[in-house]
């Protein structure tokens, strides 16, 4: 299958590439510069230098390939991006993997696909493309990831200390992140563009729910690990950003398993943060 994919140099879309690679599909990236498109030829996949705004461009790849997913996912991008891509697919089988984000559902303890929606303000943009995304009559999947970690990245590396200074928490680390690892996130888009669901909508999580606290405790090797005030994270990582890391979520991911086969098989985060990716 012919796959056009955005986002290829970025964490998740790099994941994304090399599973797809891996999987034998043939991989055409839209990448800025010469230099993220080498790194998308040496990971087996061909690359365009140009801009996901570029609706010229971005329409002949959709019309050229079997399949869409974009992981380059941002705010000044998604809505002229899904427009282009949803024109250009509609009339035909072909599949649009989109890329939505944990966060979309707020405070939960039981977070599934039927979940009502409650936005922080840092993905609030989100909720507008992924409505259009869900109307159009094009075979699409979201898929929302959890807390992605995995390969010594990711949000989860802000708690890898040395020994000597702080490991600070955001809040008093008592709330849940929802997880999955990078690798079994690549696999899961896969499975996405394999499955091609007509308005199709799936949690990447693997249902290894720790407290920020348990996370920062094991990546902290040695360091002192600081709680710290609601105030004070708002301040040290603006308002914004903090209130989205203070949320309570946690997930099963059932849905994926039981639709999709996936098979999430990588290390725990916390184990990860222990002796894994993140160890220096």
């Amino acid at each position: 299958m012919r796959v056009f994919l955005t986002g290829a140099s970025g964490y998740i879309g790099s994941s994304v590439l090399r599973a797809l690679v891996a999987h034998e599909h043939e991989v055409t990236a839209l990448v800025r510069t010469d230099e993220k498109a080498q790194a998308v030829r040496d990971a087996g996949g061909r690359a365009l230098v140009g801009d996901v705004t570029d609706t010229d461009v971005v329409r002949r790849l959709a019309h050229e390939a079997d399949a869409v997913v974009h992981t380059a996912s941002a705010q000044g991008v998604d809505e002229g991006f899904i427009a282009t891509v949803l024109d250009a697919l509609g009339g035909t089988p072909k599949p649009f993997v989109h890329t939505g984000g944990i966060f979309t559902f707020g405070d939960s303890t039981d977070i599934s696909e039927q979940s009502p929606a409650s936005p922080p303000a840092m993905t609030a943009w989100r909720g507008p493309n992924e409505a259009a995304v869900r109307a159009s009559d094009v075979r699409t999947t979201i898929v929302a990831p959890g807390i992605v970690y995995g390969r010594g990245a990711g949000i989860p590396a802000m708690f890898v200390g040395d020994g000597a200074h702080e490991v600070r928490l955001v809040g008093d680390g008592s709330q849940r992140w929802t997880t999955v690892h990078i690798d079994d996130l690549g696999e899961l888009y896969v499975l996405a563009v394999h499955r091609g669901e007509q308005d199709g909508y799936v949690l990447a999580a693997t249902g290894d729910n720790p407290t920020v606290r348990e996370i920062a405790e094991a990546g902290a090797h040695g360091s002192p690990v600081v709680p710290e005030s609601v105030d004070a994270s708002r301040e040290r990582l603006g308002t914004v950003y903090a209130d989205a890391l203070l949320m309570h979520q946690e997930a099963s991911g059932a849905h994926a398993r039981a639709a999709f086969g996936w098979n999430p098989t990588r290390p725990p985060l916390v184990d990860d943060l222990a002796d894994g990716s993140y160890v220096r």
